[in-house]
């Protein structure tokens, strides 16, 4: 992101209310991400909460778009990236870095509890996408959150990990996939 000078700012003073509004609203026209941070900033009746819900409502219609694919294992695999961004972009709009792992927990439980049958698949790209997501949460939730609130997530993470290592794939794959989440004393 660049840095505005200090030409900038005072050009920006300058401006009549009329011209910063026209020119924030063309901003806001091109740019959707910048619109939904403005509306959660700016609209006291866009809540966490709502942020929260309509990220988790776009993250389910990826999914069922994916079923639709001709190569489910492969679509399953765009969903669970596509739902990654999701997170990640519900994370830049209210700075909210437990919302991000509230959504990635989500994503977890929706390709555990809907298509684990494609885990014992012959094409392992689900799994290991899975898997990969699972292995990054654990590391995400003690370095983001408050030590007060990793307790709260330690049965739910415990609980995926422990079905991703059910799995006979767990054993091959590539990268360290944790047991549990480990905190530390």
């Amino acid at each position: 992101m660049p840095v505005p000078s200090a030409d900038f700012k005072k050009a920006l003073k300058r401006l009549s209310e009329p011209e910063k509004e026209a020119l924030l609203l063309r901003a806001v026209r091109r740019d959707a991400e910048l619109y939904e941070t403005y509306r959660f900033e700016l609209l006291a009746d866009v809540t966490l909460a709502q942020v929260q819900e309509e990220t988790a409502d776009r993250i389910h219609e990826l999914f069922n778009v994916a079923v639709t694919g001709r190569l489910l294992n492969r679509s399953l695999v765009k969903a669970v990236r596509a739902s990654v961004q999701e997170a990640a972009r519900a994370r830049r709009i209210t700075k909210n870095k437990q919302l991000e792992i509230d959504l990635l927990l989500y994503i977890l439980r929706q390709c555990i509890d809907n298509y684990s049958g494609q885990f014992d698949s012959v094409y392992d790209g689900f799994y290991r996408a899975t898997a990969r997501l699972a292995a990054k949460l654990p590391a995400l939730v003690l370095k983001s959150l408050h030590e007060d609130l990793w307790v709260e997530y330690k049965d739910d993470i415990d609980e995926i990990l422990r079905q991703l290592h059910s799995r006979s794939k767990s054993h091959h794959l590539s990268f360290e996939l944790p047991r549990k989440l480990e905190i530390p004393e």
